[in-house]
């Protein structure tokens, strides 16, 4: 059941680290693939991938087949958005681009049932089992999706101690692409800057008890980050990885 997955979910990541992979592809069998291979969760990304509510609902099914946590990257924070994809059975949903407390608010009003928020309510939903589940029960289930929001630019960690403060969310996901392009040093995620930024903001949300992640496209990184105390870690993308496997066998190929 989705609610026992979550809750499984939150019991491994608050003892370690968790590990998954953004998708970019419209095919459920990649969403397979990660899952038997053993990562923890999947990010379903509609910010920068051709992604739809009609498909997504396949990609969602797949990754319960396989055991890997499905959460959906929106591409802002919309009431629409955040309701439809919890609503298709997400696990969880990842907001990008959170500049201030107020974002948050309106995230939770939106993600969550009373007395938590306002989220539109029905039961005749994927995630609700079309209405097998009884509502009351439902309703009560859905408050435990997880809520990952997006610090990726100045203004989200100028506002860092406002958003802590207002919490409500399960994890801080620092993009580090976006911050370096709002630190002006574009795609540079390695600048002393934008690792000084990061730091800043992982000292703060360790000090506070906040659930740390990023984004990694390296090993060294993903270790140095781990050993800092992320645990939501992010590794590169499905289709990097499927790129980056078919060109090492390519060239052993052409190699024999």
């Amino acid at each position: 059941m989705l609610s026992e997955m979550v809750r499984e979910f939150k019991e491994k990541i608050n003892k370690g680290p968790v590990f998954g992979v953004f998708s970019k592809t419209s095919d459920p069998a990649f969403i397979e693939c990660l899952g038997y291979a053993g990562f923890d969760f999947i990010i379903i990304d509609m910010e920068h991938a051709p992604h739809h509510l009609s498909n997504m609902q396949n990609l969602i099914r797949a990754a319960q087949i396989a055991k890997i946590v499905p959460i959906v990257r929106i591409i802002e924070n919309s009431y629409h958005l955040i309701n439809q994809v919890l609503d298709i059975g997400a696990a969880g949903v990842q907001i990008p681009h959170v500049k201030c407390k107020e974002d948050v608010k309106e995230i939770l009003e939106h993600a969550k049932f009373f007395p938590k928020g306002n989220r539109g309510m029905c039961r005749y939903v994927r995630a609700a089992k079309y209405s097998s589940i009884k509502g009351e029960e439902y309703f009560k289930r859905a408050n435990e999706n997880l809520i990952i929001i997006q610090i990726e630019g100045k203004e989200g960690f100028e506002n860092l101690d406002s958003i802590i403060k207002q919490g409500g969310f399960d994890i801080l996901f620092i993009g580090p692409y976006d911050l370096s392009q709002s630190l002006g040093v574009p795609g540079n995620i390695e600048h002393p800057l934008v690792l000084e930024t990061v730091n800043k903001i992982v000292k703060k949300c360790n000090e506070k008890r906040i659930i740390v992640g990023n984004f990694n496209d390296s090993m060294p990184m993903a270790k140095m980050w781990i050993d800092k105390g992320i645990r939501y870690i992010s590794y590169s993308v499905d289709v990097g990885l499927f790129y980056d496997a078919s060109k090492k066998l390519a060239q052993s190929l052409k190699e024999i």
